[in-house]
């Protein structure tokens, strides 16, 4: 190997290995061997027969070691990290070590398995080793919402009941209805539930309709008070015209005399009749 090194440039792993093969069949094993003084392939032949075979098994050549997970689950080896499930963060593991790949133990069952880097300060994680974490982590998050929840109202409970009974997806609204908190005041809130409880309305949207509409509401302007006299408002304003209720319209009078005259016409007539009569 020493005489094969030197004369080569190496690039890549699989062109070293031709290269050493080939070197192998064509110098080291066709050459005079210097203490047997013959050729390695016409000795391979004749010891072949005396040789054992192989293990059943292959040996192990892994570099054992003793490590200790992080608080992030991670065991570091030649600057570089690889994860361990999320449960066994701060636990002491057993580390093997291979040129092409590295197992993590705890006793003797497998916990991880990693394909070996080369290259420095990487992170290497196994996508399913931090789902417990994120999975506890949830479950936090949501218990802590839901206290929230609970101590928005006395009904608060009893709301969530029912729309565990009538709705899909009754987190979505209590998340919905816990944002609510963050903008109205908690009297606001209570009172919300306490009329949505009334009515049936179990949804995060009716909370939200009400909450808004009572947010509308103004009340009504009062009268206006002054301090100072200078603040008073200067309106001046025309006297009113009164004339127009004074002046009386002239009846008319043309079929008024037409019936004067008529009845004028008749009347000298009715008082000769009267007077021929004896």
């Amino acid at each position: 190997m020493s005489l094969f090194l030197p004369e080569k440039c190496l690039t890549s792993r699989d062109k070293f290995i031709w290269e050493q093969l080939y070197w192998l069949e064509t110098v080291a094993h066709v050459r005079l061997h210097g203490e047997t003084r013959q050729q390695p392939t016409v000795l391979w032949h004749t010891e072949r027969p005396s040789l054992r075979p192989l293990p059943l098994h292959p040996f192990d050549i892994a570099t054992v070691s003793q490590v200790r997970a992080s608080r992030q689950f991670r065991v570091t080896l030649e600057t570089n990290r690889y994860s361990v499930p999320a449960q066994y963060a701060g636990h002491a593991l057993t580390l093997k070590t291979y040129p092409e790949r590295l197992g993590i133990y705890l006793g003797d069952p497998l916990l991880a398995r990693h394909a070996r880097r080369y290259e420095r300060f990487q992170d290497v994680e196994d996508p399913d080793h931090p789902k417990p974490l994120l999975e506890q982590r949830q479950k936090a998050r949501d218990h802590k919402l839901f206290m929230r929840f609970l101590a928005l109202s006395p009904r608060a409970e009893a709301y969530y009941l029912k729309l565990e009974e009538r709705r899909l997806n009754p987190h979505h609204h209590v998340r919905k209805i816990v944002a609510l908190s963050d903008i109205y005041a908690p009297e606001a809130m209570a009172r919300a539930m306490e009329d949505a409880f009334v009515y049936e309305a179990f949804s995060s949207d009716y909370i939200a309709n009400l909450l808004e509409q009572r947010a509308r509401f103004t009340p009504e302007a009062s009268a206006l008070h002054l301090t100072r006299r200078e603040d008073l408002l200067e309106v001046r304003l025309a006297p009113p015209d009164l004339s127009i209720y004074q002046a009386h319209p002239k009846p008319e009078s043309h079929g008024t005399e037409e019936a004067e005259r008529h009845v004028d016409t008749q009347r000298p007539a009715t008082l000769d009749h009267s007077a021929k009569r004896p």
